[in-house]
């Protein structure tokens, strides 16, 4: 597949010769003209749908995201992003507002994908440890078990004996670290999400874990939304779904961070 046969299937033309953008494990990005063009060579059935959809809410929700042009089972066409000045307040206000609490309950009621692992739905509830535990760690754990080792039955015994506090389910941008915003001209832009309803917690806990947020942010965001001490507290835990991502995708370079949490609540 490439840019060309993906436009024109779409019944959009552009003039401009492809250039390969960064970017793309599963794929190939490029950007014609005024649109970026993502082929998928391989990985999951309806990932680039669910990832449209996935930008389709945040944008309802009020989050500046590209304009979608066309999605079909290999291809996502969008508006290309012209780069603007770091703009750390627009993206804490945009934040903020997606993380207050809304009616509902946790999850989500299709298949998500965090990187190009897919996550089946589990049954929604409003209790958060189930579905973190059921929803979230365990499959992970399944994947992991015999890279962990030892640290499988820690994480097991984690669940078992923390309990994280609450604020109440909200939309999650689901991938939140720093590539995945583009400053443009007009703000502050999300692109590549893993939508579902969470605790704000698992979208500040991957902004924590890989850094690229400057102080600034932090500051601007907690004047519209404070994080609670024991919030704070709670994030290292929250880290775990996407340390063990890491660990089934990239191996036992990632035990590293596990055990640094495990030891974090270690009594």
């Amino acid at each position: 597949m490439d840019p060309t046969s993906c436009l024109e299937r779409a019944g959009l033309h552009g003039h401009e010769s492809p250039i390969q953008l960064a970017g793309g494990d599963m794929g190939l990005v490029w950007r014609v003209g005024s649109m970026v063009v993502k082929c998928m060579q391989a990985g999951p059935p309806h990932q680039l749908k669910t990832e449209s959809k996935g930008l389709a809410q945040l944008a309802h929700a009020g989050c500046r995201t590209p304009h979608i042009h066309h999605v079909d089972h290999d291809c996502l066409i969008m508006d290309y992003i012209d780069a603007g000045p770091p703009n750390w307040r627009d993206l804490a206000a945009q934040l903020a507002a997606l993380h207050r609490p809304l009616d509902g309950q946790y999850g989500a009621d299709e298949t998500i994908f965090i990187g190009r692992l897919p996550l089946a739905p589990v049954p929604r509830t409003t209790h958060w440890p189930t579905f973190w535990r059921h929803g979230r760690i365990e499959p992970l754990l399944k994947l992991t078990a015999d890279t962990l080792g030892p640290l499988a039955g820690r994480i097991e015994r984690l669940l078992d004996d923390y309990t994280p506090p609450t604020e109440g389910p909200c939309l999650l941008h689901g991938d939140l670290w720093n590539g995945n915003v583009i400053m443009g001209r007009e703000g502050a832009y999300l692109i590549d999400p893993s939508v579902w309803m969470g605790e704000r917690s698992v979208d500040l806990a991957m902004m924590r874990l890989f850094g690229g947020f400057p102080q600034l942010f932090w500051d601007c965001y907690e004047a519209h939304y404070p994080i609670p001490p024991d919030v704070e507290s709670a994030l290292p835990f929250h880290q775990l779904y996407f340390l063990l991502v890491h660990v089934h995708f990239f191996g036992r370079s990632y035990c590293g961070g596990v055990q640094r949490v495990l030891e974090r609540y270690d009594h």
